[in-house]
């Protein structure tokens, strides 16, 4: 037993000399990640506290603040909107899941098809330009159409004998607007991987169907459809474990936060953070926060696992 303990030892020591190059060159990302990723969740403990800042430092605050147990959730889902931003952060997300993985696919699929390279890359630039732009720049060219006054669209409206209509008072459209931009966002982002499957397809697949006759809509439905459903199946677990959480300068920046617009567009994020900027209770934010994760992880375990149970080759682990 010795004997093999020694072993193992020395076989690990010598696959790291033999891969030390490669274990050169992820030793800053592993860092980064011990850093800012697994050391930050010991600060967790902070949902658990009546937090209180101290002028020695967080440690020293961390523990002089009392621990209160579960009153900072028991906070959260007592909340007379606890229900309301539940609602909205899940609805939200799962449509926004579904709007984007479609749109995307359709996308990647429109530039396979092309061929013109030089009209691909156009078109990829074009529509990756959104997800590089901040929220907050977006919000402006947003307000320049949605403008009550001097807005391109009730200008159009007025134009042709309509009323304006008033954006930011009138919840009706917000579900829609914001659906909208989330798609027109992140649609050349969202797309890129889909198109790079799909121009790793053999040929030969496409030449079969083309013998026996199929039309290009057949090759797509029978041959590119089902050659990415194991990427799909993927990216899907990865997106449903961040269905409790928000994009939040989609609905904080875009609707500008209104109080008119409070049951369409108020989701976990936003509420937590004006309830932090309004109280300064750190606990209760950490508790919202904690909660987030801790449901974001039980569902992607359970996506992954009834995944794996119908396809285990498309199942993420």
């Amino acid at each position: 037993m010795h004997r093999k303990t020694k072993t193992k030892k020395r076989s690990f020591w010598k696959n790291v000399i033999k891969h030390r190059t490669l274990l050169l060159m992820v030793l800053p990302g592993f860092v980064w990640f011990v850093f800012f990723f697994y050391i930050p969740v010991l600060a967790n403990v902070v949902a658990f506290k009546d937090f209180h800042y101290s002028a020695d430092g967080f440690i020293d605050s961390l523990r002089i603040s009392p621990w209160v147990g579960l009153d900072n959730f028991k906070y959260l889902f007592s909340s007379k909107d606890a229900w309301l931003i539940t609602r909205n952060t899940i609805a939200y997300n799962t449509v926004f899941l579904a709007f984007n993985v479609f749109f995307a696919i359709v996308f990647a699929v429109i530039m396979s098809e092309l061929r013109s390279k030089k009209a691909i890359k156009v078109y990829h630039t074009m529509s990756l330009l959104p997800y590089f732009l901040s929220w907050v720049v977006i919000e402006y060219f947003v307000y320049a159409f949605l403008n009550p006054d001097r807005g391109m669209i009730n200008s159009l409206i007025t134009q042709h004998g309509g009323k304006p209509i008033m954006w930011y008072s009138t919840p009706t459209w917000w579900p829609l607007i914001l659906l909208t931009m989330s798609v027109w966002k992140g649609l050349g982002y969202n797309s890129i991987i889909y198109y790079a499957s799909i121009m790793g397809i053999s040929d030969t697949y496409y030449e079969a169907a083309m013998v026996d006759g199929a039309s290009k809509w057949q090759q797509i439905k029978n041959i590119t459809i089902p050659q990415l459903i194991p990427m799909m199946s993927i990216l899907l677990i990865i997106n449903i474990g961040n269905i409790f959480r928000s994009d939040f300068g989609l609905f904080y920046q875009i609707p500008k936060n209104t109080g008119a617009l409070y049951e369409v567009t108020s989701v976990l994020d936003t509420y937590v953070y004006n309830g932090l900027t309004s109280t300064g209770d750190i606990g209760m934010a950490s508790a919202a926060s904690l909660y987030q994760s801790v449901v974001g992880t039980c569902i992607l375990l359970i996506s992954n696992a009834v995944v794996r149970r119908m396809d285990p080759d498309s199942a993420l682990f």
